[in-house]
């Protein structure tokens, strides 16, 4: 016998309700259906376990616009749990979707799951990657576009095309040793090589026409190492960095940081007289320097480029990184996701709730390496921060164990989750005091970086900080033995995690989490999702 379901009135009126509403508002639903597996590839020339989505390294592109819901069915074919975390997406009231490892339980292998989202009030170019497990250095990762709505241009002419170019390091050993080897206190050599969306040197070509402009999307999706960017005889303009426009500067390359991302433009040459042109990511603040080398062509280029690579910083230069970083401004005039311009939010004058100055460091236990921020490297409960809060296990966890600052105190284990008021107003210092340089990032938020400098950041540094036009964005560096502060918003309910971008340093222990909630507790987000995994103490709930 065949079941006939029928909606009944009510259903179907909040149904077509739902449907004008989307259309009312320029909205889309997009559905995508991805089957994560293991495929054996040699990108750099030695065989390798690579994970593949659709059978692709990189996966496709999540390619949307602002305000639209996109909902993609996540098959996991690998012997492993899986997530997929958004790198820049905010996930409005919506942290339930954010798949880190204390926001979602895991899809076990042989199941799948839905993530269902809305692209609210953001544009920019970003991508996913796997968060658990070091999947990310076996692949798995992928661009995100967010478009602007037709209503709104974009502060420059139309491009003719646009690029991907995601730019990464790359190990050649297999994830799982490298688990084994950082749980045994052995951090992640220097990488075997540098890919371009996800080839080798010379693998990886772009097709130019002469005269014509190109967007290209760049984001550094590696596991630890910032990269220079840049192309042989071409000059760069930078437009748009993580869903903030820029104020349009000309750059002959630019550092991009783990988990950075930017847009650039690259107006084609009219005359190429048969060559073709190096495009080069090359290692940064590394031991010795290592190339990831891609090929433009035009219609005309014979053969692949002739002569040296372009030149780029030197090895060791933080300060060009720095001075280069300050340079960038947000566009005041430019509008993004709303039609009001990026400069009518004045977060300069927006009063300061409380201030957290957050210094990575290292520890030693049974000597063996953690990393830590204020002295407490993150360890992780049997039951995601998520569903012990919306259940009300909190006796599993306490509230605020992490100081504002640091202290003297022995370094030690803990679930650092900071208690947050929904709208305060939050200025971070992140304190570096080691040599090398760091990245942060926070889920669910973009934040203004208004001063990063040498040495140790005191209440004098405040009077030289960016109160204008500071750049609004989702994943900042701190060089080494420096600082860098932003000011943000905690305008998004839920559990965001706060980490470092370098996936040894997250995988042990360097990050925490925000719980940002209502005044009173009040709960302003999404519910629990019907489809929503469980596990841990909230398995049977």
């Amino acid at each position: 016998m065949n079941h006939i379901r029928f909606l009944t009135s009510s259903k179907l009126f909040l149904y077509i309700s739902l449907i004008v509403v989307l259309i009312d508002r320029g909205m889309s639903q997009h559905f995508y259906d991805w089957t994560v597996s293991y495929s054996q590839r040699a990108p750099l020339g030695v065989d390798k376990q690579v994970i593949v989505i659709n059978d692709m390294f990189p996966g496709p592109v999540l390619n949307a616009t602002t305000n639209d819901v996109v909902n993609i069915n996540i098959h996991n074919y690998l012997t492993d749990p899986f997530l997929m975390t958004w790198n820049g997406i905010q996930m409005r009231k919506n942290s339930w979707q954010d798949g880190v490892q204390e926001t979602n339980c895991p899809i076990l292998p042989g199941q799948n799951w839905t993530y269902s989202f809305q692209l609210k009030d953001q544009i920019g170019s970003l991508f996913y990657f796997p968060s658990l497990l070091l999947h990310k250095a076996a692949g798995g990762y992928g661009a995100i576009h967010v478009n602007n709505r037709p209503v709104i241009p974009i502060p420059f002419p139309q491009p003719y095309k646009e690029y991907d170019v995601l730019i990464g390091d790359w190990y050649n050993a297999n994830y799982r040793d490298f688990r084994a080897s950082l749980e045994n206190g052995i951090f992640l050599p220097q990488p075997d090589g540098i890919l371009i969306n996800g080839l080798g040197p010379n693998q990886s070509s772009f097709e130019f026409k002469p005269g014509a402009t190109y967007r290209l999307r760049i984001s550094n999706v590696g596991l630890k190492t910032s990269l220079n960017f840049r192309i042989q005889d071409h000059s760069m303009l930078l437009v748009e960095t993580e869903g903030s426009y820029l104020v349009q500067q000309y750059y002959d390359s630019v550092d991009i940081l783990v988990g950075q991302s930017y847009s650039v433009l690259v107006t084609a040459k009219n005359k190429t007289y048969g060559k073709s042109y190096y495009m080069v990511a090359s290692s940064r603040f590394t031991t010795f320097k290592q190339f990831g080398i891609g090929i433009i062509r035009y219609a005309e280029s014979v053969g692949d480029p002739l002569g040296p690579l372009p030149g780029g910083p030197d090895l060791s230069d933080y300060n060009f990184s720095l001075q280069q970083a300050r340079s960038m401004r947000w566009n005041l005039t430019a509008a993004a996701a709303r039609p009001n311009p990026q400069g009518s939010y004045h977060y300069g004058s927006i009063n300061i709730s409380r201030t957290f100055i957050l210094e990575n460091n290292v520890m030693f236990t049974e000597r063996k390496g953690r990393f830590t921020i204020n002295g407490i490297s993150f360890v992780h409960p049997d039951t995601p921060l998520k569903l012990l809060d919306y259940f009300q296990l909190n006796d599993v966890f306490k509230l605020d164990i992490i100081h504002d600052r640091p202290t003297a105190t022995l370094p030690s284990l803990g679930t650092s989750v900071i208690d947050v008021i929904h709208h305060d107003f939050y200025h971070i210092v992140f304190q570096n005091p080691l040599p090398e340089v760091q990245t942060w990032h926070i889920d669910g938020y973009n934040f203004f970086v208004v001063g990063m400098d040498l040495g140790v950041c005191d209440e004098s540094k405040t009077a030289g900080y960016n109160m204008i036009d500071a750049v609004s964005r989702s994943t900042i560096q701190v060089y080494p033995s420096s600082w860098t502060a932003i000011l943000i918003e905690l305008d998004n309910q839920g559990m965001w995690n706060l980490r470092s971008q370098e996936a040894e340093k997250w995988y042990l222990g360097q990050e925490l989490y925000l719980r940002v909630v209502g005044v009173g507790k009040a709960r302003d987000e999404a519910p629990m999702p019907e489809n929503a995994i469980k596990c841990g103490k909230a398995a049977n709930l």
